[in-house]
């Protein structure tokens, strides 16, 4: 008996497994090392080397994406700067052209008040031509009227 037979023994007494060390273990053992050399440079090195050159792109597309979302990040606040200032711009030319609007719109009401002026001037005039003109036919009627009267009753008067 060797002189861990008499452990497993006690253990398995109590319900415990009792297991065989025989010179098996020490074959799998050495067959499991010699796989591990043998795998090591076929097997383990290339996933390793894979999983290496797959982080490596991983992380080189990361930084590339974070290159990316910078750039965007400029050319947005880019985009905001100048459409701001086409705001101004515009906002400015919008001023302006309300300015010379109100300019026009003020020269164009001065015209149209000196033309109505000018239009009632002119009709002023020829209303008081006009009845300057009927004052005095009337006033020369009027004389002619006074006069026939005046013979009419002259001559009734004579006849008389």
């Amino acid at each position: 008996m060797t002189p861990i037979e008499p452990v497993l023994m006690l253990s398995a007494a109590g319900g415990g497994v009792t297991l065989d060390f025989d010179f098996t273990v020490a074959i799998q053992m050495l067959l499991f090392v010699v796989l591990m050399f043998l795998l090591e440079p076929l097997l383990f090195q290339p996933v390793l080397r894979i999983f290496a050159l797959r982080e490596e792109r991983t992380e080189g597309a990361r930084a590339k994406a974070r290159a990316l979302e910078e750039r965007a990040g400029e050319l947005l606040k880019r985009y905001e700067k100048e459409l701001e200032r086409v705001h101004r711009v515009a906002a400015t030319e919008r001023e302006r052209l309300r300015q010379e609007t109100t300019a026009l719109e003020s020269e164009i009401l001065h015209e149209a008040r000196e033309a109505t002026t000018k239009i009632l001037d002119e009709g002023r005039r020829r209303i008081e031509t006009e009845v300057n003109r009927i004052r005095f036919d009337l006033g020369r009627e009027s004389e002619q009227i006074s006069r026939r009267i005046v013979e009419k009753a002259l001559g009734a008067e004579a006849s008389r």
